[in-house]
């Protein structure tokens, strides 16, 4: 390791004051912008070059704590003098997100100051300037996993040191996607808030296991008592799912990019990459010749993909076309009919002797429809796929999809189809409606936590 990057490993804390002058600096900044990043009020041009001249002079006092990022802090500069001197326009900071490139550096401990003008996923949808101190998250065992059979030379897991109010938020995704540019660039990485995930689903899992009297196995017991190690078993988790979206038999792409599609569709993709996780980690667990440290995790990831997705993904959020959510129902309803989950008693149970083979079968049901779609029309392979949801969850009674295709517009576009899907064409069970009121306090209370609030 260089000097250079010992000193960066050691960084700086959340109460630098540079740092806690750069993030004043930006929230008060965020007060004057409109929902498309510029300052359209002339009158508060001068309140906002006063705050874009301390954003600049804070950058260039944190920059030696950060050499490893020298030539993304010296462009960031850049932009912003440049959106300044231009009369706070529409911000485009291309020339600072190109150089920013994290995924080149995954070293355990690396700080980063991000500071861009960006709209954050689960947050905010304004491209307001915002600043995050994060640090980087990346065990030897993922570091071995990624120099694998897990090659994803795009994912950088990350944890939180602190933030301005567009992370106070849900949002556990730092996407270069999100940023304020002139020109959409090839996206090389893409970061994940890991201590988040880790700490709202201990939160989360703790509170459902005492509602629904479930006792948990030893390996989700360390979970809820250890938040780095569950930091870690998320990591893994999201190495192996991040790198399936564009892997196997895939319907040309599942994402149908710029395309509006059904929403059971999305929820059929990401729960496709959850279960290849889980598939994967069933295979690692079981490798005598893999790493130990793998191994464990691999056991624990399994817990962490059925508790997340049937306690959190289920129940949170709106219930308008929330995919994920309904990821959560289908994978629960699915081992509830494959009598491995059971409530009975008013009491919830596994059998976790069979419950992965269980969950290996959802998984190559939908393995099976994506193979078989590569040789179907695209509403064809709609129908199928709502086929496969609607055989397990139930539908609104009032859809017209669950009707049947003799119900549907199959002679127009596809945006006709769509269009008659209900905003919550899959709704809560009895169980669900129940659970969700207890729980949702406590899914309310993890809006901006982090793994240190959660210690």
């Amino acid at each position: 390791m260089t000097e250079a990057l010992t000193t960066a490993v050691a960084g700086i804390s959340a109460r630098n004051e540079d740092w806690l002058r750069l993030k004043g600096a930006a929230t008060a900044l965020q007060a004057l912008q409109a929902q498309d990043g510029s300052v359209p009020e002339a009158g508060n041009h001068p309140e906002a070059s006063r705050q874009v001249s301390a954003i600049v002079d804070a950058i260039e006092a944190l920059a030696p704590a950060f050499p490893h990022d020298a030539a993304y802090l010296d462009a960031l500069r850049q932009d912003f003098s440049v959106w300044a001197a231009g009369g706070f326009a529409v911000p485009d900071f291309l020339a600072s997100l190109l150089a920013f490139q994290p995924q080149q550096q995954r070293q355990d401990g690396l700080q980063h100051l991000v500071v861009f003008p960006m709209y954050t996923q689960n947050g905010s949808s304004h491209r307001l300037v915002e600043a995050v101190l994060i640090e980087v998250i990346w065990p030897e065992f993922i570091a071995g996993l990624e120099a694998g059979d897990y090659s994803n030379k795009l994912f950088v897991p990350i944890r939180f040191l602190d933030f301005t109010p567009g992370y106070d938020t849900n949002s556990a995704v730092l996407f270069p996607e999100t940023v304020a540019v002139s020109q959409t660039p090839t996206f090389t990485w893409g970061a994940i808030f890991a201590d988040r995930e880790a700490a709202r689903f201990r939160r989360v899992l703790k509170a459902a296991a005492d509602i629904t009297s479930l006792e948990l196995p030893p390996g989700a017991a360390e979970l809820l008592a250890d938040q780095d190690l569950t930091e870690a078993t998320f990591v893994m988790w999201d190495l192996i799912h991040d790198r399936t979206h564009m892997r196997g038999d895939l319907p040309f792409d599942p994402f149908m990019i710029k395309q509006r599609m059904p929403y059971f569709l999305y929820s059929l993709e990401e729960l496709r990459c959850d279960l290849t996780a889980f598939r994967e980690s069933v295979r690692i667990e079981k490798d005598d010749d893999a790493d130990p440290q793998a191994r464990r995790h691999a056991k624990l990831v399994q817990y962490a993909i059925i508790f997340d997705r049937i306690f959190r993904f289920a129940i949170t959020g709106s219930r308008v076309r929330n995919y994920d959510g309904l990821g959560g129902q289908l994978l629960f309803a699915w081992l509830h009919q494959q009598h491995v989950l059971h409530w009975t008693d008013t009491r919830l149970t596994i059998d976790w002797d069979e419950v992965a083979d269980a969950v290996i079968a959802l998984g190559e049901s939908i393995d099976e429809l994506y193979w078989r779609s590569i040789d179907r029309p695209k509403t064809a392979h709609w129908l199928a796929a709502y086929q496969l949801v609607s055989a397990t969850v139930t539908p609104n009674p009032a859809s017209v999809w669950a009707k049947g295709p003799d119900a549907l517009p199959l002679t127009g576009t596809p945006r006709g189809l769509t269009d008659q899907v209900l905003d919550d064409e899959f709704p809560l069970s009895m169980f669900y409606e129940a659970l969700e009121k207890k729980m949702r306090p406590v899914i309310d209370s993890t809006a901006g936590i982090t793994g240190r609030s959660a210690l």
